[in-house]
């Protein structure tokens, strides 16, 4: 068991700035990024020993498990949202539903820029999943087409052809709500 924790502390030496700037980039937020890196540790930890080498290297099986984390936590704070709306339909005595949303708190962004970068992140927020990630991966994170099809468990074209409906999708949420 000691290998299993020093192997645990060396993955996580190499690979928690990572885990918390992918989360961070999902999340916006720098307390929820550092609970889902920590969640994300104890997930390593506890399946370790499942690890095959065979199927992926630890970083890809890393980012795996990040970008399920994080997919979780925002499954989970659209289900809180519904029911905060839910929820306050039956209090007469206030128009605020009883869950506070989220704020956008992303500390690479300037107060001048904020407004935009909420509109950005907000309208990726809301690609699917797969289109979320594989713009997440490839722009934000500036991995390669190889290495996000690891991750994604995908060819190079279905990640490029991937990529090209990300892209068309953001320009018309964007661009074409308004022409």
């Amino acid at each position: 068991m000691l290998n299993n924790e020093k192997l645990f502390r060396q993955l996580y030496d190499e690979h928690s700035k990572m885990v918390y700037n992918i989360s961070l980039q999902y999340l916006q937020n720098i307390e929820e990024a550092e609970d889902v890196t920590q969640e994300v540790f104890v997930k390593v930890y506890q399946n370790l020993e499942k690890f095959n080498a065979t199927n992926a290297t630890f970083k890809t099986w890393i980012y795996r498990i990040a970008i399920n984390q994080n997919l979780d936590v925002l499954k989970t704070k659209k289900a809180k949202k519904r029911l905060g709306f839910i929820t306050s339909i039956f209090y007469k005595d206030t128009n605020e539903p009883l869950t506070e949303l989220v704020h956008f708190n992303h500390p690479g962004v300037a107060l001048e820029n904020k407004e935009l970068m909420e509109k950005l992140f907000s309208t990726i927020n809301d690609l699917s999943e797969n289109q979320r990630t594989v713009i997440i991966l490839l722009k934000i994170e500036g991995l390669s087409q190889k290495e996000v099809g690891n991750i994604m468990n995908m060819s190079i074209k279905a990640i490029e052809s991937l990529f090209q409906r990300a892209k068309k999708t953001l320009y018309t949420k964007l661009y074409d709500k308004e022409g």
